[in-house]
């Protein structure tokens, strides 16, 4: 492995799979060494800025009304939010153009960048109404819709993704054809993987190979969010994901995807706080969203109870002797009157 740590400084992204395979079992010294190079090449990319934003979760099944709706959204906007994310299905009574009116009608009340609709729930909304994906996310689009999620993706591979759900995920593939029509129609979307579970190194690799290639046509991507699994299936051999394959996967993510993807999230909602200062010192720069709760329905998302504080981001900030910058969506700046974290 040693031997492929020269190649990575002088060309991050442009080693052999076999390389990034083999830098995925660093551990030791060897795996200091790899997380140092990627947070060398995280400051040279985007700085040394902590990056966060502030949001909120809900899910739809869980707002049962409009007045209900607005009273969340509206506590979010009071709460300094600048984002509120939307995961989970539409309940099944919902209307036909249900995804687009839900959009239409959080923006209506307080203009907060609404990030929503899995690409499963993409293909759902678009299989309500009778149209297109396409036409759909155009739609959703013109409604306020401003990023989708690109969760679900777990790894870009059938035989892993059949083992992970008992074969309920939509395949690979389209998983891959709805996220690239959701770039084609203008909005950007996060990229994941999820690991530590029944995958290999060279199947983490290749997922990696496959969201780079999707930026390479479409640069729709903001960031990577790389999750171990939590939450395991009955009935699955899972490995789960030690501390040293969760820096590893980090810090590979960060070289490969060098010139690509930019930004790679430390997923603070499935890692415990020295993981988080761990990744963060080794190739992530961003620490994702408050996941604010409010007090009207503290559940009425579906990570309700996991809250980071302004205070939280301040102190692991000083840890790692960065500054915090509270960002947009899309890592753009938020107005100063907004602004609840890092002052």
């Amino acid at each position: 492995m040693t031997s492929w740590l020269p190649a990575a400084r002088d060309d991050p992204a442009g080693l052999p799979d076999e390389a990034y395979v083999a830098l995925l079992g660093a551990d030791g010294d060897e795996l200091d060494e790899l997380g140092a190079l990627a947070d060398e090449l995280r400051q040279k990319t985007v700085g040394d800025a902590l990056t966060v934003v502030v949001n909120r979760n809900l899910d739809p099944g869980l707002v049962l009304t409009p007045d209900h709706l607005d009273a969340l959204v509206s506590e979010a906007w009071a709460l300094g939010a600048t984002e509120v994310c939307l995961q989970g299905p539409l309940p099944d009574a919902a209307g036909p153009d249900a995804a687009v009116e839900l959009v239409a009608r959080i923006t209506a009340v307080a203009p907060l960048h609404v990030h929503a609709f899995r690409p499963a729930e993409v293909e759902a909304a678009a299989a309500r109404r009778g149209s297109s994906v396409a036409d759909f996310l155009t739609t959703a689009r013109a409604a306020g819709l401003g990023s989708v999620p690109g969760t679900a993706a777990r790894i870009l591979d059938d035989s892993v993704r059949a083992a992970l759900t008992g074969g309920t995920d939509i395949p690979a593939a389209r998983w891959v054809e709805l996220v690239r029509t959701a770039h084609e129609a203008g909005l950007r979307s996060t990229a994941t993987i999820v690991y530590g579970h029944v995958e290999t190194a060279a199947q983490q690799v290749a997922h990696l190979r496959a969201l780079a290639a999707i930026q390479d046509d479409t640069g729709g991507f903001t960031e990577l969010i790389a999750m171990p699994l939590v939450d395991v299936p009955p009935g699955l051999a899972a490995r789960g994901a030690s501390a040293r394959e969760t820096r590893a996967l980090h810090a590979v993510a960060r070289l490969l995807l060098h010139g690509r993807i930019d930004h790679l999230q430390a997923a603070w909602p499935k890692l415990d706080r020295a993981q988080v200062l761990a990744v963060l010192r080794g190739g992530a720069d961003d620490l994702g969203g408050l996941l604010l709760d409010g007090t009207l329905d503290p559940a009425a998302g579906p990570e309700a109870g996991r809250v980071l504080t302004a205070d939280d981001v301040t102190t692991i900030a000083a840890e790692l002797g960065r500054p915090v910058r509270q960002r947009t969506t899309l890592y753009g700046e938020v107005p100063p009157e907004r602004v609840t974290v890092g002052r």
